[in-house]
């Protein structure tokens, strides 16, 4: 992985934890070592989760960015935020008349979906993952879009998720 202190996960997890979404089922202990070892070697950043022991089968790898994923934001978490909070922007404003590609156009200018997620194995053989994803700037100030909005990710499908994690293992 990331380092040598850190060894080989042995020991799934008893049970799935809530907000993990399952990847795939009958998987292999196999399965999450090459996944893993990939991340490594893509050069994400993979990390025990805070508390667990090393054994655990359950790792937090980051690092993994995502440029043109403007097509990810939550449109309708957006435009509810802009509903409380209104903030007058050309893109904004479009957004809340029912168009959104301006305001994805500014995303994909200015910023990057950051894909963090924490990966782990169950006693019932399947993979899971949770994941964080978050919009970044690229580079701070240069987007003319408010500083308090809120660019939130949509849900993203089992498959889009699973397809993402794979891309930041260097398996896709």
């Amino acid at each position: 992985m990331s380092a040598p202190s850190t060894p080989r996960p042995t020991r799934p997890l008893t049970t799935r934890p809530a907000g993990y979404v399952e990847l795939a089922r009958y998987s292999s202990l196999g399965r999450l070592w090459s996944m893993l070892g990939g991340a490594a070697r893509a050069g994400r950043q993979v990390t025990l989760v805070r508390g667990d022991a090393p054994d655990l089968c359950r790792r937090r790898v980051s690092g993994y960015t995502l440029p043109n994923a403007g097509i990810f934001l939550d449109e309708a978490r957006a435009a509810r935020d802009l509903e409380d909070g209104f903030a007058p922007h050309p893109a904004l404003l479009a957004l809340l008349g029912g168009d959104p590609a301006p305001l994805r156009a500014e995303l994909n200018a200015h910023f990057e979906l950051r894909v963090d997620f924490v990966l782990a194995f169950t006693a019932r053989r399947d993979l899971i993952a949770r994941p964080e994803l978050r919009f970044a700037p690229l580079v701070a100030g240069l987007s003319s879009l408010p500083d308090g909005l809120t660019l939130d990710a949509r849900r993203l499908g089992r498959d889009e998720l699973h397809l993402l994690v794979q891309r930041a293992c260097g398996l896709a």
